[in-house]
C-alpha cells in the first residue's frame, strides 16, 4: 500500500486569506498611492541639482505646476484623458487620470529664480542651479 501525503485544504485557504489581506492592506493602497505620486530621480551634476520625473499624459504647460520653496521641490498637476470613454466600454483601467502632487526635499540649496524645466516623451526634467560659494557675498564692515 502506498502512502499519500495528506494536504490540508484549510492551509491553502489560509494562504489565500493572507494574500487577500496583503493586497488590501499593503498592495492595493501602495498601488493607488504610487499612481498619484509620480516617480522621480534626483541627482547632483556638480553645479546643479536635476530632477527627472515620469509624468506621462501632460498636454500643455497649464497641466503642471513646479514650486521650489525652502529647498523643497513640489510638482503638482492634472492628467486628463484625451477621449472620454464610457465606463461600460472600459475593459481594463490602469493609467492614472486626475490630480497628482509630489514634494521632495532637495539634497542641496538651490537658486529657485534660475531653475528651468523641460517636458519630452512623458519625462519632466527640472534643472536647479546649486546655491554655493558663487552666490555668497562678503560684506565689508566699516570701522570708524
Amino acid at each position: 500500500m502506498t502512502l499519500v501525503p495528506y494536504d490540508n485544504p484549510f492551509r491553502q485557504l489560509e494562504g489565500l486569506r493572507q494574500n487577500m489581506n496583503n493586497l488590501f492592506n499593503e498592495g492595493f493602497f501602495n498601488y493607488t498611492q504610487s499612481l498619484q505620486n509620480p516617480r522621480i530621480d534626483i541627482y547632483d551634476s556638480g553645479n546643479e541639482v536635476i530632477a527627472s520625473c515620469e509624468i506621462p499624459g501632460l498636454e500643455k504647460k497649464d497641466d503642471v505646476r513646479i514650486e521650489i520653496r525652502d529647498d523643497v521641490l513640489t510638482i503638482s498637476g492634472t492628467i486628463k484623458r484625451k477621449q472620454e470613454i464610457r465606463e461600460e466600454q472600459m475593459h481594463r483601467k490602469e493609467r492614472f487620470i486626475g490630480r497628482f502632487q509630489r514634494s521632495i526635499r532637495l539634497p542641496h540649496s538651490v537658486v529657485p529664480d534660475q531653475a528651468s524645466a523641460s517636458y519630452k516623451n512623458g519625462i519632466l526634467e527640472i534643472q536647479m542651479p546649486r546655491a554655493g560659494a558663487g552666490n555668497q557675498r562678503l560684506i565689508d564692515v566699516n570701522f570708524n
